[in-house]
């Protein structure tokens, strides 16, 4: 088989009457490993065949890591009373193990490092008060939760996260969400933020990009904590997916690749909207080109049934771009940014398009579901997606489930209303006679008698105000916390304790598509308008 740990059928030479309880595998030509020893499988007694499944460990982490030159080079077997066996493997035994050894990934050499310490300004004004990875996301979680859950779903339970603009809430919520405690081992566990800091030396500028803000922090790479770690995984703040980092890390290792990119079939239609990449026959990278067009672009296409594609979807997708997701050897990562690059910024446009030619870089597919959502027009159109009967991305998934803090909010208040195709998150009050339609409805929201929501994302509150409280800020003609009687909301966006009077109509029925009046309390960005946080719109406001 081309691998000691697919599952074999071991069949015994005429003559040997009891089956073999170890199989002893000699594997020249890799450094410090001479023999493997497998487990007791299952004996048949009509085939004389036992069935054995090799200790995986061995080969797919540490300090063992055979090349694609070693895979080949297996000699006869023989069993531990030296009778002689032969080894064979069926096609269906090869793919029922390669489904399950796919995932057997030794994770605990590995290393996450999440990117969150952009500006946002495409995301402005969400990002007016917060870092772009605490945005709030489909009523109930933050960015920042699906790239944190990814990790933990695939077995990653080492996490920096790079944090430097507005990011008090941000480090809030992860304090609160991602807290080890003292029961876990803290030396294999943790969730550690790294913020940006001025200090004496080369070091003591702000980050400048997603490379520069790693390679302030190599030193912690190069700690006795992170002595045992092997791979170095950088992920992005502000994309909606759901990836099993395992299957990207066992194609950097069986590649035997320094960099690993991950990336998505594209077709005609998009490909210009994205970085792509050109690979060889073996998946490797041998050009990159940033939003290529015409001829350029034509230049771009590759054969992706290398990667797994069929033939049908190849031909739909000729082109491949990355997700800004990567996998570095964590020595080639070190050494690319403090001796190659020094004065290299970013990831995507500068260090590994430049490391081409010196370093093997190959290329992951991934198949699923993937949004940049780093945009106020892509930010909605996905949060809306979601209320859909089959949406692209899906958070009910009970064996890979999106994370986030517990707050134990009581379930909501629904009287009498008309709710079509929407998401009413925890600890929300509804009044009679609302009319709810394509819309997310945040956490603590409150919607006041006969409001209409269509195509609205509604973020909620951070805390309740009590009845007395609201009848008193009434009598004083301010609004309280959400949405006031009879008020009308389309295609809009409505921040995180944004107070909205009774008898508005915010439609945004001019068309409107940029436009700033945020002394006003409001912005308009891609034509979608948002209610900026903690802001008051008074009563019988239209906009």
């Amino acid at each position: 088989p081309r691998w000691a740990t697919e599952r074999c059928h071991v069949v015994c030479a005429p003559g040997h009457d009891s089956p073999p309880c170890q199989l002893a595998i000699t594997m020249p030509g890799v450094a410090g490993l001479s023999r493997v020893t497998c487990l007791r499988g299952r004996w048949s007694d009509s085939t004389r065949t036992a069935h054995m499944a090799c200790n995986a460990s061995l080969f797919m982490g540490s300090p063992c890591r055979p090349r694609p030159a070693h895979r080949a080079a297996w000699k006869p077997r023989q069993c531990a009373t030296r009778h002689r066996l032969e080894v064979t493997a069926t096609a269906s035994d090869v793919r029922e193990t390669e489904k399950e050894l796919r995932l057997m990934v030794d994770m605990q050499n590995v290393v996450s490092v999440v990117l969150g310490g952009g500006a946002g300004t495409r995301l402005y004004p969400l990002t007016r008060r917060r870092a772009k990875p605490a945005v709030p996301l489909a009523g109930s979680f933050r960015l920042i939760d699906v790239p944190m859950s990814n990790c933990f779903n695939s077995g990653i339970s080492k996490i920096y996260v790079l944090t430097q603009f507005n990011s008090t809430s941000l480090n809030r919520h992860l304090a609160r969400t991602y807290y080890m405690g003292s029961s876990f081992d803290r030396h294999n566990s943790f969730v550690e933020v790294l913020a940006a800091a001025q200090s004496d030396g080369i070091d003591g500028d702000w980050f400048q990009g997603t490379a520069d803000a790693v390679r302030k922090y190599t030193w912690l790479l190069d700690s006795v904590k992170n002595k045992d770690i092997e791979d170095v995984l950088i992920l992005s703040g502000d994309h909606l997916y759901r990836m099993d980092y395992r299957l990207f890390l066992q194609r950097h290792r069986q590649s035997d690749a320094d960099i690993t990119i991950a990336c998505l079939p594209m077709d005609y239609s998009r490909a210009s909207d994205f970085g792509l990449m050109k690979i060889d026959g073996e998946g490797r990278v041998i050009d990159f080109a940033e939003k290529p067009k015409g001829e350029e672009l034509e230049g771009m296409k590759v054969d992706t049934t290398v990667l797994g594609l069929g033939e049908k979807e190849a031909e739909e997708n000729p082109f491949i771009a990355s997700m800004g997701i990567y996998c570095f050897r964590k020595e080639v990562l070190i050494t690319l940014l403090r001796d190659r690059f020094p004065t290299a910024n970013d990831f995507g446009s500068e260090v590994i398009p430049r490391s081409k030619d010196e370093y093997r870089i190959v290329a992951h597919l991934f198949q699923g579901y993937w949004e940049d959502i780093g945009t106020i027009r892509s930010f909605f159109d996905a949060n809306i997606a979601l209320c859909s009967r089959k949406p692209k991305f899906e958070f009910f998934d009970a064996k890979r489930p999106i994370y986030s803090s517990a707050r134990f909010l009581p379930p909501s208040k629904i009287f009498e209303c008309d709710i079509k195709s929407s998401i009413i998150a925890h600890g929300s009050y509804i009044g009679g006679g609302c009319k709810v339609t394509n819309s997310v409805v945040g956490i603590r929201s409150y919607l006041d008698q006969n409001c209409q929501l269509e195509e609205v994302l509604m973020m909620g509150s951070d805390y309740y105000e009590s009845l007395s409280e609201r009848d008193s800020m009434i009598s004083e003609n301010c609004p309280p916390l959400g949405v006031g009687k009879n008020t009308i909301i389309r295609t809009a966006i409505l921040d995180k304790n944004s107070r909205i009077g009774r008898d508005c109509v915010i439609v945004n029925s001019a068309g409107v598509q940029e436009c700033a009046r945020e002394e006003q309390g409001f912005f308009i960005r891609s034509g979608i308008l948002t209610v900026l946080k903690n802001a008051t719109i008074a009563d019988n406001t239209h906009i």
